[in-house]
């Protein structure tokens, strides 16, 4: 066989150019005056002396940087095919992390790559990228669109992000400020976010299944809440001393992470109370199927409700080790101010609640629930 086009190796040079035309309109959307160059160069430019701007009256500006994934809940955007909304996670993983640590975002950048590009469903995915970065003030400055034929399967995607921002480092937040008896305001998720999902396609094969007048495929897509102007508005007048963006590892994992070990004199467990706000109906109906109920619908939901409601079980700890139960962020804060959070965090439209305390640790570093 001769070669004589490299479309005939599985790679569309044209196509990507088509891409990256569409890109162009979703970057400029978010553009900044610190942003001096466009799509299509060799690397994305932000203007130090914007960073300068960005960090005035600062003593010691910091840039603080995190890089993270959609995972397998592109899956489900393929099998629905439904594009626009896994950029917005795609930016919220990355965005909410660096938040934790008091840092304003500056730019953003993606990585897509697949096994033979559409530019029409990249075009999507990028749209959902920009929308993110809108929301939280991050500019496109770039990225990256790998074709790679023989390597992802046809159809298929992968979407990964990288988030910078900056703040002042005596203002980092990193939990060594955390007393005992602070509160803990858990804010509201929109779902699953993006967690977990390598878990939710198993115990949920039909997508199409009813899901409140909706297939469940498509609630599942909700995107991930950005937190990030919410919580950034706080910081001036409320004295948050810790924050935990819950991803992987849920409750377990996640909330521990806020805690300075190394910094704080003390050493600290997270208390929480299950009833202080609602768990959403997703979980309850996950739960159900993971118990092998055989239920669906709103059966399944009351089912798995009672389940999750039943105390320390396997099932419980497998739940609250893997999702956010409802709860995507969360802030430890002086007791005294957890009202003014709530109802500042409720007045920008991010339900919050009093979900627990910090305690004297009995097992440094745990999450112990109280019901």
């Amino acid at each position: 066989m001769i070669i004589t086009d490299y479309k005939q190796a599985g790679v569309d040079i044209e196509e990507g150019y088509r891409a990256v035309a569409k890109y162009r309109e979703f970057a400029q959307g978010t553009a900044r005056k610190a942003v001096l160059n466009g799509l299509g160069s060799f690397a994305g430019m932000f203007s130090l002396a914007e960073f300068v701007r960005a960090g005035e009256g600062m003593e010691e500006p910091v840039l603080v940087s995190g890089a993270d994934g959609v995972g397998t809940k592109l899956e489900i955007a393929f099998r629905m095919k439904k594009y626009d909304t896994v950029g917005i996670d795609c930016v919220a993983m990355c965005v909410n992390d660096i938040v934790c640590h008091g840092a304003r975002p500056l730019f953003f950048l993606d990585y897509l790559a697949c096994g033979k590009l559409d530019a029409d469903v990249a075009a999507e995915l990028v749209k959902g990228v920009a929308t993110g970065c809108r929301e939280t003030g991050s500019a496109l400055l770039g990225g990256e669109t790998a074709e790679m034929p023989g390597f992802y399967e046809t159809g298929k995607y992968d979407l990964a992000g990288f988030s910078v921002g900056i703040v002042d480092r005596k203002k980092i937040i990193d939990g060594a400020a955390i007393r005992e008896g602070d509160a803990l305001v858990g804010i509201a998720s929109s779902g699953p976010h993006s967690n977990g999902y390598s878990l939710i396609r198993k115990l949920l094969p039909d997508l199409d299944e009813d899901f409140g007048g909706m297939p469940i495929g498509m609630a599942l897509l909700e995107p991930t809440r950005l937190y990030a102007r919410a919580v950034l508005g706080l910081l001036p007048d409320i004295r948050v001393r810790g924050m935990a963006h819950i991803t992987g590892g849920g409750f377990y994992e996640n909330i521990p992470r806020m805690f300075a070990r190394d910094a704080s004199p003390e050493a600290f467990d997270a208390v929480i109370d299950r009833t202080a706000w609602k768990i959403p109906p997703v979980f309850a109906r996950l739960a159900a199927s993971a118990a092998g109920t055989g239920l669906t619908g709103k059966a399944a939901e009351a089912k798995g409700a009672e389940l999750l409601a039943g105390g320390d079980t396997g099932l419980t700890r497998l739940f609250w080790g893997t999702f956010n139960m409802g709860i995507g962020f969360v802030l430890a804060l002086p007791s005294e101010e957890a009202e003014t959070a709530i109802e500042r965090l409720d007045g920008a439209g991010f339900p919050a609640w009093t979900i627990g305390r910090v305690a004297r640790a009995g097992d440094a570093g745990t999450v112990r629930f109280v019901r």
